[in-house]
């Protein structure tokens, strides 16, 4: 049993500081990390607002295209009504 803990104790000896090490830089740079998520969570990138954009647009020309097609057959439903030919 000695034997074992006399091996042992060294390994341990030099894998922690290593792990005292990581957890050390981890914990100091946890505030900056954060404080980059802040900012990337409260701003707008250019990529973002073009693609918010792109996708206003789309849905602006869908229902304008609806609305046009709507008043196509509106018209040509008041045409045959009127009597006018087919191609009113």
């Amino acid at each position: 049993m000695k034997t074992i803990c006399a091996f042992a104790a060294p390994l341990i000896l030099i894998a922690l500081p290593g792990c005292v090490a990581k957890t050390a830089l981890d914990v100091v740079t946890l505030p900056v990390r954060a404080g980059g998520k802040v900012v990337d969570w409260t701003t707008t990138s250019q990529e973002e607002s073009d693609r918010n954009y792109g996708k206003k647009m789309r849905k602006l020309e869908a229902r304008e295209g609806r609305e046009r097609r709507k008043q196509d057959k509106e018209r040509r439903r008041q045409c045959r009504e009127a009597g006018y030919p087919s191609d009113c």
